[in-house]
């Protein structure tokens, strides 16, 4: 037998034997770290349809037909890092703002009465013009009227996560972009998210801080992505384990076009393997919930709410002020441009329970 044929026989042999276990055990699985790569392997792209099923069921088993809605709420694009992918990147000569007080609240009362309860804040890299105070105060201000603020802001320090959690704080989103360490250095060549360490063990210090909902994400398409997707899936196990009393979830965002894109060759990730590395992703983490931003389209959303994800951005802007006052310039570009409502109606008429409030962080 050629030795081609034969290693595509047991890479076959490999991905039924996985599926297999998965539909034995559904969501009380526990595969391996060797099982995860043969789900990510280019051999499993036959199994899609029994992937999705599978993952399908994992998500109904473990989290209902529930979609839980967020919004982000961009409070500044200042950024003093250089990010080769990043419409914020501190070389882009694009005009910077930073919102105060009184703007944030316009913008927050947009977002209210769109009917979002559970609010991103997100800024740049910017120590000086956002620093820690005006992040609490952020939180505690927005903490009256919705029921859950998260951040994707900078890496803090234990103490600094722990005043913010006294604060209202109840999640941290922070992605990783590639946990390649040669790749991450060629993309990030200012600033302090060239420290790749210390940004890796951001969910560890937010987690002991008691942070209650920690999400992590690589950027698909900045590095190899199947290598990322399995590394991102081996850190969420371990915080699952570690800070057990946080729910942990994990993004996967695809690289989109951005001002100051500086490395436009990047070859884009083929929707077939998009939807197999999230299923992937159910598969190996059946108690992590899986967001799906607005970088994707309406259409690949639509199809994937019915599969693993438990949380989506609605009706987003990424620029400060984008909501209600004259926004700038926007950290990405994206697809899914429906409103709150529209999207809920949508998700509704696949027989999903659209939720804006988050029940969790009002019993907490």
């Amino acid at each position: 037998m050629q030795p081609d044929l034969q290693t595509a026989l047991n890479q076959k042999h490999d991905v039924e034997r996985v599926l297999s276990r998965v539909q034995a055990a559904g969501a009380s699985v526990q595969l391996s770290d060797a099982e995860l790569q043969v789900l990510l392997s280019p051999s499993a792209d036959a199994w899609l349809e029994p992937m999705a099923r599978l993952a399908a069921d994992i998500t109904r088993q473990r989290f209902g037909r529930i979609m839980q809605l967020y919004a982000p709420l961009y409070l500044s694009n200042t950024c003093m890092s250089t990010c080769t992918y990043c419409g914020f990147s501190f070389e882009n000569k694009t005009p910077r703002r930073t919102l105060h007080s009184t703007e944030i609240q316009t913008e927050a009362e947009y977002l209210h009465k769109e009917g979002i309860r559970h609010i991103l804040l997100l800024t740049g890299e910017s120590y000086r013009d956002t620093p820690l105070a005006y992040l609490r105060k952020a939180i505690a201000d927005l903490k009256e009227r919705f029921s859950a603020v998260s951040i994707e802001v900078y890496p803090l320090k234990t103490d600094e996560y722990r005043e913010l959690r006294a604060a209202g704080l109840d999640g941290l989103t922070i992605y990783q972009e590639t946990y390649d360490p040669e790749r991450y250095a060629q993309v990030h060549l200012r600033g302090m998210k060239k420290r790749m360490q210390y940004r890796l063990e951001c969910p560890d210090r937010a987690g002991i801080a008691g942070v209650r909902k920690l999400v992590i994400g690589a950027l698909a398409g900045l590095s190899d992505p199947a290598a990322d997707v399995y590394v991102l899936a081996r850190h969420a196990r371990y915080l699952l384990h570690q800070y057990w009393q946080s729910r942990v979830s994990v993004s996967l965002p695809r690289l989109r076009p951005a001002e100051g894109l500086q490395d436009p060759s990047i070859p884009g990730i083929p929707d077939r393997d998009y939807v197999r590395y999230l299923c992937a992703l159910r598969l190996y983490l059946p108690d992590a919930g899986i967001y799906l931003s607005t970088r994707e389209s309406s259409r690949m959303r639509d199809h994937m709410a019915r599969i693993c994800i438990t949380d989506m951005s609605a009706g987003s802007k990424t620029d400060p002020g984008g909501y209600a006052l004259e926004g700038s310039t926007e950290q990405f570009s994206i697809d899914d441009t429906r409103s709150v409502a529209e999207l809920g109606a949508d998700l509704r008429r696949q027989d999903l329970d659209v939720i804006l409030n988050d029940w969790a962080a009002l019993l907490v």
